[in-house]
């Protein structure tokens, strides 16, 4: 179980948690990330799915390419001039479990009832998928029985 404590056990200058909320934590990143998960890799598609004012969206997707989640690649459609496409990294990709983890955190304490808008699947088997933790010998452990080492 993870202890409980007056303080957190690692300042926010050396925690990772704090550094991807910095990097990732605003709404309009998180949005386009997971429009971007869903396979949307143009500005104009960006722009229209989410409605972010243009300047933002360029900021964010900028920022993205900066921090290595986004690769930007030119295209050209056929009598238009050249424009970029933004393409998940597998740095971005490697995201997909954590927005995953979020849609299902809002499924289960925002969600109205009923059937969620979206639910994940195996490819195979078609039975409902939700994300857990895993031992290093394939054991899925409880929240109760997770701890935090924590390095010194």
């Amino acid at each position: 179980m993870i202890p409980l404590s007056r303080k957190s056990p690692v300042p926010p200058s050396q925690c990772n948690l704090a550094r991807a909320i910095e990097l990732i934590g605003d709404r309009w990143t998180l949005l386009i990330l997971r429009s971007a998960l869903y396979g949307v890799r143009r500005f104009d598609d960006f722009q229209e799915e989410l409605g972010t004012p243009r300047t933002v969206l360029s900021s964010r997707l900028n920022d993205l390419v900066d921090a290595g989640l986004l690769d930007k690649k030119p295209y050209k459609l056929k009598g238009r001039r050249a424009r970029s496409e933004y393409v998940l990294t597998d740095k971005g990709e490697a995201l997909r479990p954590v927005l995953i983890g979020l849609t299902q955190w809002g499924d289960a304490w925002l969600g109205a009832g009923g059937q969620p808008p979206i639910s994940f699947t195996d490819s195979e088997s078609r039975d409902a998928v939700r994300l857990a933790f895993v031992s290093g010998a394939g054991r899925e452990v409880a929240l109760d029985d997770l701890r935090v080492v924590i390095r010194r």
